[in-house]
């Protein structure tokens, strides 16, 4: 294992975070705390407990997995992106660096960014709504489960996109509007039984529904689903970027 070189490109693309830190931090941030005002604290606070769950403590899961979703996606894809537009993703293939050793630095590091973006927002939630966390480390593994996997597309989707606009096509046009419907502002038992069935295509239902699950001990769908739901999709991701470097598409011409 090539630790000096996994090193270096999970430093550099740390140090391009931290370069651009008003988008990839305190934007998300304050985005998700506009949120937490309008949802949580104006219009929440009118709003009947569910299951038991003020509404405001009831989308912090949901606005954390908003934020991680997208930012894991969108972290990843830029980040091996931006090497193929330049050319500079020659010389990192070129590198005495296995597929493994590439993946592990760039969507470890994309990773690493949506964690400290969920942590970070989870403590600025504090100050609009009160809430608890039942399965801490539950939420540490979903957590952390779910932003590898994000990232692992994210990757795909970077090697995937040939101009600025297709990079941001999935995560605006596909990623978020399932989120928005998968379950982040309600529960989908709320929903008709037709249209409960017809959430349960989407796959976000599920990884929202085992995060909240590591809050408040209440889910939509069973925790062995939604986390079995997580594995395949992360299954999925691996395959997909192992047929990548196996193939050299769209990294070798």
């Amino acid at each position: 294992m090539n630790r000096h070189g996994i090193r270096a490109i999970y430093r550099f693309e740390m140090a391009r975070t931290f370069r651009t830190i008003l988008q990839s931090i305190a934007s998300p941030v304050l985005s998700t705390s506009l949120y937490f005002i309008v949802f949580g604290s104006a219009i929440g606070s009118r709003m009947a407990a569910i299951e038991g769950v003020s509404y405001g403590a009831f989308i912090v899961p949901g606005l954390m997995l908003l934020s991680i979703l997208t930012e894991s996606v969108s972290n990843a894809s830029f980040g091996i992106y931006l090497p193929r537009f330049s050319g500079t993703i020659y010389e990192v293939l070129s590198a005495p660096l296995s597929s493994l050793e590439i993946v592990i630095g760039y969507v470890g590091a994309a990773a690493t960014k949506s964690v400290l973006l969920g942590l970070l927002i989870s403590v600025t939630a504090r100050l609009f709504v009160s809430y608890h966390i039942l399965h801490p480390l539950w939420m540490i593994a979903f957590l952390l489960l779910t932003a590898v996997t994000f990232s692992l597309f994210g990757f795909v989707i970077g090697i995937w996109a040939n101009g600025f606009e297709q990079l941001q096509l999935v995560p605006t046009m596909i990623v978020m509007p399932l989120t928005f419907l998968g379950g982040s502002f309600y529960s989908i038992r709320m929903l008709p039984p037709l249209w409960q069935k017809v959430a349960l295509a989407n796959p976000v239902v599920y990884l929202v529904s085992g995060f909240r699950w590591s809050f408040y001990g209440t889910s939509d769908v069973s925790v062995g689903t939604s986390l079995g739901m997580t594995l395949v999709f992360l299954g999925l991701c691996l395959v997909a970027v192992r047929w990548i470097f196996k193939t050299g598409y769209r990294l070798k011409a």
